[in-house]
C-alpha cells in the first residue's frame, strides 16, 4: 500500500489544527533548519536493530526524514508514520515520493493518544514505535506513550528521542532556548527524563543516552517499561 491516504477521516482535533497552522509555511524548510538542533536522531535509527519485515512506525514522522533514513538502514523492513497535520503528511509524501520508496511506506493522519495498528489496517501490533522529537509537542504525552505501547508487540522496543532538561546548559542559554522552542509549542518534558533516570523497573532492557548539557536524551524500552513510565506521577 502506498503513502497516499489520509487514514483519520481528516482529523480536525485542536491539536491538529494548530499543528497545520504551525507547519503550513515551515514544512518546506523544516528539514533543512532542524538538522542543526534536533539531535540524536540517527543515534536512534543506528540502534533500532531492527530485523527484515519487521513493522515499524514514527508517532509524529513530519516530514519522513527519519522513516526514509530507516529505509536506508534497514531497506526491508516495514514502514508506517502517523502525524496529526496534514501538511506536515503532504511533504512527506513528497520526499517519499522522491527517495524513491513512496509504494514502502504507509501514512496516516491523526492524533498519537489515537494511534492503534487498525488505522493503517493492520491486525498484528508493531514491532518498534518511534518518536523522534514529538512527545515534546504532543500535549497528552502520557497517553501518547500508553497509546504507542498498547500497539507494540510485547516483545518489541519503544525508542523515543527528544529534548532533555537542559540542566546542563548555561542558564541563560536553557532559558533561552526554552522560550524560543515555546514559539513553536514545543516544552521539553522534564518529568519524562527524571522517569526515564530513576525508574528501576526492569532496568536491564532499557538504553538511556543523555547528550552533553542534558539537551536532549534518547531512550529505548519494552512496552511494558514504556507504560510503568508514563504512569508515573512525578
Amino acid at each position: 500500500m502506498g503513502s497516499q491516504g489520509t487514514g483519520s477521516e481528516g482529523n480536525h482535533a485542536p491539536h491538529a489544527d494548530l499543528m497545520d497552522q504551525v507547519y503550513r509555511r515551515q514544512r518546506h524548510i523544516y528539514d533543512l533548519t532542524r538538522k542543526y538542533y534536533l539531535l540524536g536522531r540517527d543515534r536512534l535509527v543506528r540502534d533500532l536493530r531492527a530485523r527484515e519485515h519487521q513493522s515499524i512506525v514514527e508517532i509524529g514522522c513530519g516530514t519522513a526524514r527519519n522513516l526514509i533514513l530507516v529505509h536506508q538502514s534497514y531497506p526491508k523492513v516495514r514502514l508506517y508514520g502517523l502525524d496529526a497535520s496534514e501538511a506536515m503528511l503532504q511533504t512527506a509524501r513528497e520526499s517519499l515520493a522522491s527517495a524513491g520508496i513512496g509504494v514502502k511506506a504507509v501514512l496516516r493522519q491523526g492524533l498519537a493518544e489515537e494511534m492503534r495498528p487498525s488505522l493503517f489496517g493492520l491486525t498484528q501490533p508493531f514491532d518498534h514505535a518511534v518518536f523522534s522529537y514529538s512527545l515534546s509537542m504532543i500535549p497528552d504525552w502520557r497517553g501518547a506513550l500508553l497509546a504507542a505501547a498498547d500497539a507494540t508487540a510485547p516483545e518489541g522496543r519503544i525508542h523515543i528521542v527528544d529534548f532533555g532538561d537542559l540542566k546542563g546548559l548555561w542558564l541563560p542559554a536553557a532559558r533561552g532556548l526554552r522560550a524560543w522552542l515555546r514559539l513553536f509549542h514545543v516544552a521539553p518534558r522534564d518529568e519524562l527524563l527524571g522517569a526515564l533516570e530513576t525508574g528501576e523497573e526492569n532496568r536491564a532492557g532499557r538504553l538511556l543516552y543523555i547528550l552533553p548539557g542534558r539537551y536532549a536524551f534518547v531512550f529505548q524500552a519494552s512496552p511494558a517499561v514504556i507504560r510503568k513510565i508514563a504512569l508515573l506521577k512525578t
